[in-house]
């Protein structure tokens, strides 16, 4: 079975592209506008890994993923962060919220693909 993988990102360039490389990797892809959207999502949906971007309008990253981690049913869920954000403070406040991984873009779909295949076996 494909495994099931949610975009969080407010450009719709980023999901397009995010949505194109993981379809053609053989993943089903839900997508979501933003960190409330994402929740929204979440309420009908269990994707096997979640792809969040940071810098967002409604609920940014961080409070996205806080947010999936209070939940009991997707505690274990992996969270990876695809952002331009490359500064230390911010990968460590990803990871206090409970942040799997951290990509920077642009990213690589190969190695984006790879790094989902990890955290989700």
């Amino acid at each position: 079975m494909a495994l099931t993988v949610l975009t969080v990102d407010d450009s719709r360039t980023m999901r397009d592209m995010l949505k194109h490389s993981l379809v053609a990797a053989g993943f089903r892809v839900l997508q979501a506008e933003d960190g409330i959207d994402g929740l929204e999502v979440l309420k009908t949906e269990t994707p096997d890994v979640v792809v969040t971007d940071i810098n967002m309008p409604r609920l940014d990253g961080f409070g996205f993923i806080e947010a999936v981690r209070r939940d009991v049913d997707k505690r274990g869920m992996p969270v990876l962060v695809l952002t331009t954000e490359a500064d230390a403070e911010k990968k460590s406040r990803a990871k206090a919220a409970g942040a799997t991984g951290w990509i920077v873009k642009p990213f690589d779909p190969v190695k984006l693909v790879d790094a989902i295949r990890r955290v989700a076996s």
